[in-house]
């Protein structure tokens, strides 16, 4: 069977590095369950530097995984949804990848 994974990286804290509150994690994953019927999150810790104008940023990441038969579907509802994820978590943008993957 061929789907298509979709990864997105939240951060753990708010860009002042104020923790982000677990609620915002906890209905995130609940509007994913209904939507695609079961992201994974990582429980690995991910960080990541990255620079916006003269700025650098550290972060700590957790990532969650969702697979879709559908992917033109899931796209378009990514692309909404992540304007979503970048007010909840007060974020500049929130990355989001898809890669092609065959279950054996």
């Amino acid at each position: 069977m061929k789907l298509k994974r979709f990864e997105i990286l939240l951060p753990l804290n708010y860009n002042d590095r104020r923790p982000i509150e677990r609620i915002k994690f906890m209905v995130t994953n609940r509007e994913l369950l209904e939507r695609f019927g079961g992201p994974t999150t990582d429980s690995v810790e991910i960080s990541g530097t990255w620079k916006y104008g003269s700025a650098f940023y550290q972060d700590r990441l957790v990532r969650l995984t969702i697979d879709s038969d559908n992917p033109d579907e899931a796209v378009a509802f990514l692309r909404k949804y992540k304007e979503v994820l970048k007010t909840r978590f007060e974020q500049i943008d929130i990355w989001i990848t898809a890669h092609d993957v065959e279950v054996i």
